[in-house]
């Protein structure tokens, strides 16, 4: 399966969950490619900081032609994570028709969610072209108990696609695991981070069933 994390607002965690879907699929015993197709390189920068042997392999594919070179870069992999760019691009596009499913994180803040309409629009576009693309919302960095957190599934269901129950809670884990090129499974396998990553995976899974 090929998994797209996109969404034109930067910021929103991309990386963070491309790198922590990528490594929890890689222990689960599946063979992970995790696709940079963000400029700015976060995913490459977390793989060189790693000390501990790799989980998956990443490599870079900033360029709008990634669709066409899946095929080629993905052959014997079981999954491929691409962590899009942070705009409105040819890029984004070509990110989208090379995805099985686009997950678009939304953090719980009202730019975020004006935000989401144009990401929204582009897979709509590519629907036309790709017509068994599924796309869901996630929520990321939530803020635990407070009312936007809730408010904010109320607001996405203004839009055609669907929200995933799984929600990612705003953590100091995550930073402190990509400061250590680790996902957060393995600096705290038992705790709410690394159930709340689990519980995503386990719903992508089904949701593309």
């Amino acid at each position: 399966m090929i998994i797209g994390v996109l969404n034109q607002k930067g910021g929103v965690g991309k990386t963070t969950l491309s790198v922590n879907i990528a490594a929890f699929l890689a222990q689960e015993g599946s063979r992970v490619l995790l696709i940079d197709a963000d400029p700015q390189g976060s995913c490459l920068d977390w793989a060189a900081t790693r000390k501990d042997e790799p989980l998956f392999s990443v490599v870079g594919l900033p360029r709008a032609s990634i669709h066409k070179e899946l095929g080629q870069i993905g052959a014997g992999y079981d999954h491929i994570i691409i962590d899009g760019p942070p705009r409105v691009t040819d890029l984004a596009r070509s990110a989208i028709m090379a995805s099985d499913l686009v997950l678009i994180p939304v953090q719980p803040s009202p730019y975020d969610i004006w935000a989401a309409d144009e990401v929204v629009q582009l897979i709509q576009e590519a629907i036309v072209y790709k017509s068994d693309m599924k796309c869901a919302f996630v929520v990321n960095r939530k803020i635990a108990n407070t009312a936007i957190g809730r408010d904010v599934r109320e607001a996405l269901a203004a839009f055609p696609v669907p929200i995933l129950e799984a929600t990612v809670t705003q953590r100091v884990i995550y930073a402190e695991a990509a400061a250590l090129g680790k996902a957060v499974f393995e600096i705290d396998a038992a705790g709410p981070a690394a159930s709340e990553v689990s519980a995503l995976v386990a719903e992508l899974m089904e949701f593309t069933k």
